[in-house]
């Protein structure tokens, strides 16, 4: 019980600070890309507003060249007869979250362009900004752009933009983004690393301290275990007086209603005890349950068939159906004592003359037994998922139709659940159709 909560708090923990990290890498890899994105955007812009440039910071000797004797280059080295930035042009594109264009951008940003005229030639194909690009793969790319019928977009690792000119014809732009999508991807591993290294941490001291935060609980728990230890040995005694004094009276005077009641509530409080102190032992651990391999078809008919003659003179119908020669390794006692469980409730709360089905059958892959127990129940309960807590009692007020109070003390569902919990297998309840169904999926050999 103690590790199980334990290792709950680590996994809940860890589970927490994974989410809230990703949440955050998620978050500024989102603004980092969002800003290069931004920036990007600005440098298209300004592209587009010069015609294909950037506009002239510089004096004229001190510019450089890189001829490209084809379509015009060698007359505009860097961007030579750009016009100069107005005031305007500067105010509205020029600044993004920091970025904003000096005498350096031009010769930071790669890119190129291809001009049309109106009659779909091409007029000048300026790749003075880029090496990696020559004037023919200019060409080709802008071809490409031009039979897909693009306005922007990307091609291979450039980003272009198509813009209609003032004599009829086309501009294409190209600006080369492989420095930003490197970027982006190296920002992205690197803050991904650091976020799984220190998660790895944080889970490494959430194991070391969960102790300490578990504690309070932890102390809490074992106070109440130990409470119900020991009263529950406490009240054996004045158990066992008051059953003594009654055989006593029952001697001296004839069995009466009032002794068979005491005799009665005294097997109850019995009942209630042991099923009290199996629960703490279970609890805390304690109880080493014995594995061995058996037949669990065997054990189970050898369980339920005998409920058959209860339910018959309660005006209830049983039927009995198990798969056979399923094998399982496990306390044959404790399974034993499950499907007594499941199908005494199963008598105790079935609507009259209805219907009861006790199953055991293997799943689809073979795997695993599923121990099921069905009855019919026209009202079943609101929260029947709260009926493996023990001491949970949803009918508590209520009666059969025939008048018959019915008993217990919600523990019998919380051992059912403790036991199958401790072959490492599954348990639930649901309702369908007027019926409630309670099952129980263990793993076979």
């Amino acid at each position: 019980m103690i590790k199980r909560l334990q290792r709950k708090f680590i996994l809940i923990a860890a589970l927490s600070v994974l989410l809230v990290e990703l949440l955050v890498v998620g978050l500024i890899n989102a603004i980092n890309i969002g800003q290069i994105n931004k920036r990007e955007d600005q440098l298209m812009l300004i592209l587009c507003d010069n015609d294909g440039d950037f506009p002239d910071f510089m004096h004229k000797e001190q510019r450089s060249e890189k001829p490209d004797n084809r379509y015009g280059n060698e007359s505009e080295p860097f961007g030579q007869n750009s016009p100069p930035p107005s005031p305007e042009q500067d105010i509205k594109h020029g600044t993004v979250f920091g970025f904003k264009v000096n005498e350096e951008t031009r010769y930071q940003t790669r890119y190129f362009y291809v001009r049309y005229n109106s009659e779909g030639k091409p007029v000048r194909v300026n790749t003075g900004h880029v090496a990696a690009v020559s004037s023919d793969e200019a060409l080709k790319y802008a071809e490409q752009i031009n039979a897909e019928k693009k306005t922007s977009g990307f091609v291979d690792n450039y980003r272009f933009a198509v813009k209609n000119t003032d004599d009829g014809g086309v501009l294409y732009i190209f600006l080369d983004c492989r420095d930003a999508i490197q970027t982006k991807q190296n920002f992205m591993l690197v803050s991904a690393a650091i976020s799984l290294g220190g998660w790895v941490l944080v889970c490494m001291l959430i194991m070391i301290f969960s102790k300490f935060a578990v504690k309070p609980f932890i102390d809490n728990y074992e106070k109440q275990r130990m409470f119900i230890t020991d009263a529950g040995h406490e009240i054996k005694t004045p158990l066992a007086i008051i059953s003594a004094n009654t055989e006593v009276i029952e001697m001296i005077s004839e069995p009466n209603e009032w002794t068979e009641s005491i005799k009665n509530q005294i097997e109850r409080l019995n009942g209630l005890i042991a099923n009290l102190l199996k629960l703490a032992r279970m609890d805390e651990e304690a109880v080493k349950l014995t594995f061995a391999e058996f037949d669990l078809s065997d054990a189970f008919i050898d369980i339920a068939e005998p409920f058959k003659t209860l339910a018959a003179n309660k005006g209830l119908t049983l039927s009995v159906e198990a798969e056979e020669n399923i094998r399982i390794n496990g306390d044959e006692g404790a399974l034993r004592q499950l499907v007594s469980i499941f199908t005494e409730n199963a008598v105790k709360y079935c609507d009259k003359d209805g219907e009861i089905k006790v199953s055991l059958a293997k799943t689809g892959s073979g795997r695993h037994a599923v121990i099921s127990v069905e009855n019919d129940c026209k009202e079943p309960p609101e929260h029947h998922e709260r009926l493996f807590d023990r001491f949970y009692r949803a009918d508590s007020s209520r009666k059969r139709e025939d008048g018959e109070k019915k008993t217990g003390y919600g523990i019998g569902l919380s051992v059912a659940k403790a036991t199958v919990e401790a072959h490492k297998g599954k348990i639930d309840c649901k309702t369908e159709n007027g019926r409630i169904i309670f099952k129980a999926k263990l793993r076979i050999i």
